[in-house]
């Protein structure tokens, strides 16, 4: 599906306060942007940004960082966020492409990275850019702490399958796994994406899995 080109966004995230600028400036250094040494949570590809803004609100001890590579998707997170009379000041926005998470953090900088409903790149020859693929969990290892997780969510069963085998063969360990989140022991409390509120309304099963290194 081709995304629809939001006239002006581009110039409404170049200008929002909530979105940090020149971020690459920041690496190893998100602490003093955010003022304090609480443990950091990143979204890659947080979308319209509902889930981490709901985080945010719910953990105020913890700093959360949402990534968006498309601006036109960013200023729905933008707009949300100039609208809301109380913004919690432990979330900031970035317009980056997930490729380039190395350029942006520094080794054992972040507690836990979140991948919710990615891109399933269904092609075999698109694998490698799927943000579960062993070229993105390398990454991953690099910018993660040592009890550091990624907790991944997708209503895509071969994604899943995909996610959960390339993970084993990298070596990391799988803490959780369920094809069932909404009836698993991890559905009270979870925190739900536009995506998957959508996605669950039409009765696809939520598939959910949490890896450590």
């Amino acid at each position: 599906m081709r995304l629809k080109k939001v006239k002006g966004a581009f110039e409404k995230c170049a200008e929002s306060e909530f979105v940090v600028h020149n971020a690459k400036e920041n690496k190893g250094k998100w602490n003093e942007v955010f003022g304090n040494n609480n443990p950091l949570h990143v979204e890659i590809g947080m979308g319209k940004g509902k889930f981490i803004t709901t985080l945010s609100k719910q953990n105020p001890d913890i700093n959360y960082l949402g990534i968006e590579r498309f601006e036109s998707v960013l200023v729905r997170a933008v707009e949300k966020r100039e609208a809301d009379e109380n913004p919690t000041p432990n979330l900031c926005f970035l317009c980056e492409d997930a490729e380039e998470i190395l350029d942006l953090f520094e080794e054992n900088e972040i507690s836990r990275i979140y991948l919710n409903f990615s891109d399933p790149w269904p092609k075999a020859r698109h694998a490698k850019r799927r943000l579960t693929s062993r070229q993105y969990l390398v990454k991953y290892d690099k910018v993660l702490k040592a009890d550091g997780e990624v907790i991944f969510k997708t209503d895509n069963k071969d994604l899943f399958d995909f996610s959960v085998e390339e993970m084993k063969e990298a070596g990391w360990n799988l803490t959780f796994v369920s094809y069932d989140l909404h009836h698993s022991e991890l559905a009270e409390g979870n925190v739900m994406t536009e995506y998957e509120e959508k996605f669950s309304a039409l009765g696809n099963k939520i598939c959910c899995l949490i890896a450590k290194r």
